[in-house]
């Protein structure tokens, strides 16, 4: 779909434009989402991005996104080297979600979620029910785990729009999220974010790491002991990636200022 984003701060990391926003800038940017307004949201971590060192499409659609929030701290801090001194904490997946849910109740609005399972989506929406309970929620679904048909297809994109939403969050899995948000946004007339494992947390399915890990950069660590067979090659594997495509980026970026001072001269 064409970007309609506005411009923001943002810088480039590992090939991927990154906007330079604080979790409340973000939260602000969700606020201003309207039914018939599609607009892409990808939250953006070090395996994401190790993913769009290897995969050129990939990273396409992430530099087409309309918002790329920075969903770790290694970014936050990539941010403040670039410039972009204000740039002290990440935007998190489940803090954004639950923190637009409680905000949007006064303007009303209207939320579905998509991704999971059926029990995570019933006990999400209980979770949802106590902490905002003016909350609008407009549909909530599981789909199956495998590519839709087109029959599906048709008849989810009808589902969907029927319900009128505002934000659709996508809680499928990098990258199957990131990619049916950059498919289906035109498609849903809405504002699609790629929320990560923010559905199982808010809904208690899985346990977040302390907030002292997280303010670490040690998240990856938590969730590497908790589910060693499952993710062991997202965070070794990526997260090598990751500091490798960081480490090309800061000696390109030292030969191109070497470059200019020497054209100044």
């Amino acid at each position: 779909m064409p970007n309609a984003h506005v411009a923001l701060p943002s810088y480039e990391c590992c090939g991927v434009r990154i906007d330079a926003l604080q979790p409340d800038d973000a939260v602000e940017e969700l606020l201003q989402s309207r039914h018939g307004r599609p607009r892409c949201v990808h939250l953006c971590n070090a395996y994401t991005l190790s993913l769009a060192l290897r995969d050129r499409e990939f990273r396409h659609l992430l530099s087409r996104g309309t918002l790329n929030l920075p969903d770790g701290q290694p970014l936050a801090r990539e941010g403040r080297r670039r410039g972009h001194g204000f740039m002290r904490r990440r935007v998190y997946g489940p803090t954004l979600f639950l923190e637009t849910l409680e905000r949007g109740q006064l303007q009303g609005l209207r939320h579905y979620l998509y991704g999971s399972t059926p029990d995570v989506l019933d006990l999400l929406i209980r979770e949802i029910r106590q902490r905002c309970p003016e909350a609008l929620i407009a549909g909530a679904e599981s789909p199956p785990f495998r590519p839709l048909t087109a029959t599906e297809r048709d008849a989810m994109i009808r589902r969907v729009t029927a319900s009128e939403p505002d934000i659709v969050w996508v809680g499928l899995g990098t990258p199957k999220q990131d990619q049916f948000v950059d498919e289906y946004a035109h498609l849903l007339n809405a504002t699609l974010v790629a929320i990560g494992a923010a559905f199982d947390f808010v809904a208690g399915t899985k346990r977040q790491a302390p907030a002292w890990m997280q303010d670490h950069a040690l998240e990856w660590l938590y969730r590497l002991a908790t589910e060693p067979r499952r993710l062991w090659r997202r965070y070794l594997i990526g997260n090598t990636v990751f500091l490798i495509g960081m480490a090309r980026d800061r000696i390109s970026r030292g030969r191109k200022h070497e470059s200019e001072r020497t054209c100044d001269r």
